[in-house]
């Protein structure tokens, strides 16, 4: 678990109330969210399922889930004011996680209409593994787990050498110069793959621990040709900030109509236990990548080659899902 110091959540101490010490803070319910001009209302429950990664970019000062003080007037204790977090981060991305995250609960936990996949293995949960601790003490068998890769790219276009792309004495690019930097946001944007530049790399520098990651994602729930489930262009900056959400790899089969009780493969199971090293913890990795990119005409620009560096930040972690109430 990651040390409560650094952590993106955090909650008031009892010190922190200056009278009526014996009252503890009172713990918020919901949050209101505006991210970017587009509100949220989410319940305290579901904010602490987010992968950890996620929370900092939408909290990098921390997020306090009690309030700093309780009401005391009679009739007020249990009213709780509205108040709104400006966030800066991507609400198109901010509901995508919430949809993936909502779904895989509902599926493994079920609903009140249907049971979910949690109930089919009971039974394993009391049952001893011939490898490491009793499955009782698996969180794999109770929990959702889900893996969370990021990609945070910066993009430098070095274009032509013909003297007609310029920057001002103060640094501010003309016309042509911004149109090569929207343009290459165009071409890199639609470069969906998620293992392709990783590959490439992998490809130039023998590097075999990346390998080994692409092959550890692979068999944990990635397909090599898997795309970016959100990628988008971040405002008024030469940066593509992507997401993938894949279920985890459990290794726990379960049959049509339960004609089966279900069972484990556990050299799967062993693999997946692998990704536990990021629970709570994610792991980054960074790396330039550089390219020639022809970018194609325009109904005002010609055809142009230019020199396209990208500096990839990945970040890495697995989140064990709990029950999220409808």
């Amino acid at each position: 678990m990651a040390n409560m110091n650094n952590s993106p959540i955090t909650q008031v101490s009892q010190h922190s109330v200056p009278t009526h010490s014996n009252l503890q803070p009172q713990l918020l319910t919901r949050l209101f969210l505006d991210l970017r001009g587009k509100r949220f209302e989410v319940d305290r429950e579901t904010i602490m399922n987010l992968p950890e990664s996620v929370l900092l970019c939408l909290f990098p000062n921390g997020l306090v889930l009690s309030r700093q003080s309780v009401a005391l007037s009679d009739g007020g204790a249990d009213e709780e004011d509205e108040e709104v977090y400006g966030v800066d981060f991507d609400p198109d991305c901010f509901q995508f996680v919430l949809n993936f995250f909502r779904t895989a609960s509902e599926t493994f936990y079920g609903t009140s209409t249907s049971p979910g996949l949690l109930s089919a293995q009971q039974h394993l949960l009391d049952a001893t593994a011939d490898f490491g601790p009793t499955s009782s003490q698996n969180p794999l068998l109770s929990k959702q787990a889900i893996i969370v890769l990021r990609e945070e790219l910066e993009y430098f276009s070095i274009p032509p050498n013909d003297g007609s792309t310029l920057t001002d004495q103060n640094g501010i690019a003309n016309d042509k110069l911004l149109d090569i930097k929207r343009r290459s946001g165009d071409y890199l944007i639609d470069k969906r793959n998620i293992f392709t530049a990783l590959q490439r790399n992998v490809n130039k520098e023998n590097n075999v621990a990346e390998q080994h990651l692409i092959d550890m994602l692979c068999m944990s729930g990635f397909d090599r040709e898997d795309e970016w489930g959100y990628r988008a262009l971040e405002p008024s900056r030469c940066c593509i900030s992507s997401i993938a959400l894949v279920l985890l790899k459990t290794g726990i089969h379960h049959y049509p109509n339960n004609e089966k009780p279900a069972d484990i493969d556990y050299g799967q199971m062993a693999t997946a236990q692998k990704l536990l090293l990021f629970w709570r913890k994610p792991a980054r990795k960074c790396w330039w990548d550089g390219m020639d990119v022809e970018l194609s005409a325009t109904e005002t620009e010609s055809a142009a080659t230019v020199k396209l560096w990208a500096r990839r930040v990945w970040t890495l972690e697995l989140s064990l899902v709990s029950l999220i109430a409808v």
